[in-house]
Order: structure tokens, then C-alpha cells, then sequence
């Protein structure tokens, strides 16, 4: 009878290994006005956008301002 292969127990830690991290879920209990409310569940979309927005705002007014320096 031939001697048999050790079976592998071992979990396989290499580059492409599945990810199993436990899933984290956080709560946090806090009373908000309505626009508080909105900014926390859209901040991560609105802070871009805003900071775009912000510096477009910013390059128009600059812009405007050149014109009317060297226009005169």
C-alpha cells in the first residue's frame, strides 16, 4: 500500500488569495436637522463637486477682473 499525501490545512495567504476581512458595520445615532441629514448621506459626492464649482467660480471672477484691468 502506498503512503498517502498530507492533505493541506492551511489557508493559502498568497497574492491572490480571496480577501475574507469580517464586514464592519457602523452606527452612529445622532439628531439632525434636514440639510445636516442631507450633507452627511451626500457628502461624498457633493465635496468634489462643490470644490469644482468653487474654483470654476474663482477662475471667472479672476478672468473678469483681468479683462477689466487691460481693457481700460
Amino acid at each position: 500500500m502506498a503512503k498517502q499525501k498530507k492533505k493541506r490545512n492551511k489557508a493559502y495567504t498568497g497574492a491572490d488569495a480571496a480577501m475574507t476581512r469580517p464586514v464592519v458595520t457602523r452606527i452612529t445615532a445622532s439628531n439632525r436637522n434636514k440639510l445636516a441629514q442631507w450633507w452627511f448621506e451626500h457628502k461624498r459626492a457633493a465635496r468634489p463637486i462643490l470644490i469644482a464649482s468653487g474654483i470654476a467660480v474663482a477662475l471667472i471672477v479672476i478672468i473678469v477682473e483681468l479683462f477689466r484691468i487691460f481693457g481700460n
